[in-house]
């Protein structure tokens, strides 16, 4: 096959650059010939190639944009006639006129439509592959993903996609029409990239960051690429800059992709730059991406150097920062009041998500100071005023929802109904979960807002039971669930969701398996219809099924503390497709995939040995971190239990057990069931837990004396049960079976019993108390 010209390689990518340079309407203007249509007329009467370009030697002196579009119009048309497509489009080429008609295109392509370029393109170029992938780059320059010349080149790529074989050139493809294509299409992209993966070369960084950030745009945590593209990155590290660092580890996070060798890698050569970055552009780039990952004398050294640099920040640096000390869950109050700062001078400028994230980062640092917040409260409306895109509105009031003065006004209120009708379920459940934080926190304004607020509740919930009921199949449902955050899910609006999820059941597939049980695991509701249904499809098709994603399938039934009727062949199944992987496994993924399976009862011995090893062990210890936070319910029964039992001195709160349990409070009773005190080390409130059973936790003077018993009392919040039905999750079935293991009496006090009518008075519970503990009951 002859070589294309190189002329013909430029002319779509320098028309589209062209254009980028009149990003107003290129077709305000179009000054025609007064023999325009006839020309054209005679134009349409041509038969072959030949007498289209003897027409445009002829007229090549007075044709229009619109003649000249018609000449490429009529040659694609003729093309397409023809059986040898690839010897024709030869023959075009090479015609001495084919330059004339280039020229011409080149000088008049402002003012031609989007078609008649997309007809350019097929003629010009063969459906080149590298040719076309720059042709889709000079679009997403300009932002255009959403244009039609975008969906024109989706469908090429989707009509050649058998049979192309260069990675390099569709992975850059895959970016730009990401936004465009469906979900088959886009997993047939997917499993064209698994096959084409190991023809590239393991150097190609680029290819693999492409890949990672298409899998990002479809929202699509696909373990088997992730790790192929992860493999690329470790075996190319002198390569990575902190602007490659960086890209990497946002899309790691948004994918909730973990790998500990890159993390590990990351920060050692991240750690390295901390000298080497003295400029606030590029140190608050390094503060961002190495603060989260780093350890205390890191974090310490780039808090201290930024402090010195806080003055020259920008407000968009400033929002980096401030984001970067969310991730770290660093409270410095000296930082916080700099980046604040910058923060206030520039508020006026920042766009609603910016606002948005302003809001959630200094509600989770406890930042308090009404004058900013006035400020920020005061930007949020502005811009809630003037906004129809509904989920910019649904940012905006998520974030006045965060404010010490949550509540809206009738426009506002007026501004959410507006839009609901064009409201997707994710905005939907974001205007409920903002409603219901202001019916719960809005004490002042009850009276004269609340009857408003729940009609807006009944109105979000009638827009989300139209939305599910008109949903016609699994795929298009599931468009908008995976943005949803389940445990945040209205309870109507997730009932109803089971509810269109059970009716789709036979729908449910080795492809969309995965995500349904992920879906599943963070609802906390329990539907032993899906969970069924996802146990049989893993059992039926887990050939098909890669072996990383096996954890994320067990989740749910672990979590909801649920076995379906092939219990043992369903488990048995899923950890025999992960024996062999056993061994690369990430420690944390394999820790947690034991313990999710040891909640089920259920002990595969491979996964155990592999587990309880020394190498192993050791890969684990640099992971693990532990924390223990007591909250007010907790610390009210603490000083409950002090009294029935006798004093301070005879309850111990956050005892941590052999098996690393940590137990919220534990007393000791004699054989009279009296209890005992311990010694002068008791564990203040809010202190972690010492070491399992140290001396501290024994009695004053001996051991436990014969005929004793340990008693532990755990208080169960609304987590430790599934959301629909009063059935205990998974965890806290098992931390009971480990405790009495031990020896303990477990004691369980649930959060609706706790809170409770009957318990309405300190008196009743306090005789509650002493009837679980003693076994007393008053008269």
């Amino acid at each position: 096959m002859k070589k294309t010209p190189v002329f013909l390689d430029s002319l779509v990518t320098d028309m589209l650059r062209l254009r980028a340079i009149c990003p107003f309407s290129w077709r305000v203007f179009q000054f025609r010939p007064i023999s325009c249509e006839p020309l054209i007329i005679q134009m349409n009467k041509c038969t072959d190639e030949e007498q289209i370009f003897d027409f445009i030697e002829r007229n090549k002196a007075i044709l229009s944009e619109k003649q000249v579009g018609c000449a490429f119009d009529m040659l694609w048309k003729l093309q397409k006639q023809k059986t040898s497509l690839l010897k024709n489009f030869e023959d075009v080429r090479d015609h001495p006129q084919f330059l004339t008609l280039h020229n011409l295109a080149t000088n008049k392509f402002k003012l031609m439509n989007d078609d008649t370029l997309v007809n350019v393109l097929h003629i010009t170029q063969q459906f080149d592959i590298k040719l076309l992938s720059e042709f889709s780059s000079c679009l997403a320059d300009q932002r255009l993903y959403f244009s039609p010349l975008m969906g024109k080149i989706a469908d090429i790529v989707h009509r050649n996609l058998e049979t192309t074989q260069d990675l390099s050139s569709l992975s850059v493809l895959m970016v730009n029409i990401s936004s465009l294509i469906s979900r088959h299409f886009q997993q047939q992209l997917v499993n064209k990239t698994e096959l084409l993966f190991d023809t590239i070369d393991s150097s190609e960084v680029d290819v693999a960051t492409r890949i990672t950030r298409f899998l990002r745009n479809i929202k699509y945590c696909y373990q088997p690429l992730l790790e192929k593209c992860n493999n690329v990155f470790l075996s190319n590290v002198d390569q990575l800059d902190l602007d490659s660092i960086s890209k990497i580890l946002r899309l790691y996070k948004f994918l909730q992709f973990n790998s500990f060798e890159f993390i590990m890698m990351a920060k050692k050569k991240l750690t390295e730059m901390i000298p080497l970055c003295n400029h606030p552009a590029s140190f608050v780039k390094l503060f961002v991406t190495l603060g989260p990952i780093a350890g205390p004398e890191e974090k310490k050294q780039l808090k201290s150097t930024l402090l010195l640099m806080s003055e020259d920040l920008t407000g968009e640096q400033a929002l980096a920062v401030l984001r970067a000390m969310e991730d770290m869950e660093s409270r410095n109050s000296h930082l916080i009041k700099r980046v604040t700062s910058v923060l206030h001078k520039h508020l006026d400028s920042y766009k609603p998500l910016e606002l948005l994230k302003i809001t959630q980062a200094l509600t989770f640092l406890h930042f308090q100071r009404k004058e900013f917040s006035a400020k920020l409260r005061e930007s949020l409306l502005s811009y809630l005023k003037i906004s129809f895109i509904p989920t910019e509105v649904s940012f905006l009031v998520y974030a006045i929802s965060l404010l010490p003065s949550p509540h809206l006004d009738e426009v506002g209120i007026s501004r959410i109904e507006a839009v609901l009708p064009q409201c997707d379920l994710n905005n939907l459940s974001s205007f409920a979960t903002s409603v219901l934080r202001w019916i719960q926190c809005d004490h002042m304004y009850l009276d004269s807002i609340t009857g408003k607020q729940l009609k807006l509740l009944q109105k979000l919930d009638h827009y989300g039971r139209q939305r599910l009921q008109h949903s016609n199949s699994l795929d298009l449902l599931w468009e908008e669930l995976k943005s949803v955050r389940g445990k945040t899910f209205p309870e109507s609006l997730l009932e109803e969701t089971i509810a269109t999820l059970q009716h789709f059941v036979d729908e449910i597939n080795y492809i969309n398996v995965v995500e349904i049980a992920s879906f599943i695991s963070n609802t906390d509701y329990l539907s032993t219809l899906l969970l069924d249904r996802i146990a049989s499809v893993t059992v039926q098709q887990i050939e098909k099924i890669h072996p990383f994603t096996i954890l994320a399938i067990i989740l749910p039934f672990s979590t909801l503390n649920y076995d379906p009727p092939q219990r043992d062949e369903f488990f048995g199944t899923c950890v025999q497709h992960l024996n062999s992987y056993l061994g690369i496994l990430d420690p944390l993924m394999l820790v947690y995939l034991g313990f999710s399976l040891a909640t089920l009862q259920y002990f595969p011995e491979d996964l155990l040995k592999s587990i309880f090893n020394i190498e192993f062990l050791s890969r684990l210890d640099s992971q693990l971190e532990s924390i223990g936070v007591m909250n007010g319910a907790q610390q009210q029964i603490y000083k409950m239990l002090a009294e029935v039992l006798g004093g301070i001195n005879c309850v111990k709160a956050s005892v941590l057990t052999p098996y690393y349990h940590t137990v919220d409070f534990e007393c000791i009773l004699d054989k009279r069931k009296k209890p005992l005190p311990y010694g002068s080390h008791n564990t203040a409130l809010g202190q972690l837990p010492e070491m399992p059973w140290e001396p501290n936790t024994e009695i004053v003077g001996s051991r436990l004396p014969p005929g004793a018993e340990r008693i532990a009392l755990e208080f169960l919040d609304s987590k430790s049960f599934c959301r629909n039905i009063p059935h205990m999750k998974g965890k806290s079935a098992m931390k009971k079976r480990h405790l009495e293991i031990l020896g303990y009496r477990v004691i369980q006090i649930s959060q609706f019993e706790w809170n409770s009518m009957a318990l309405s008075t300190k008196d009743a519970r306090m005789d509650y108390l002493r009837e679980r503990i003693f076994g007393e009951v008053k008269s």
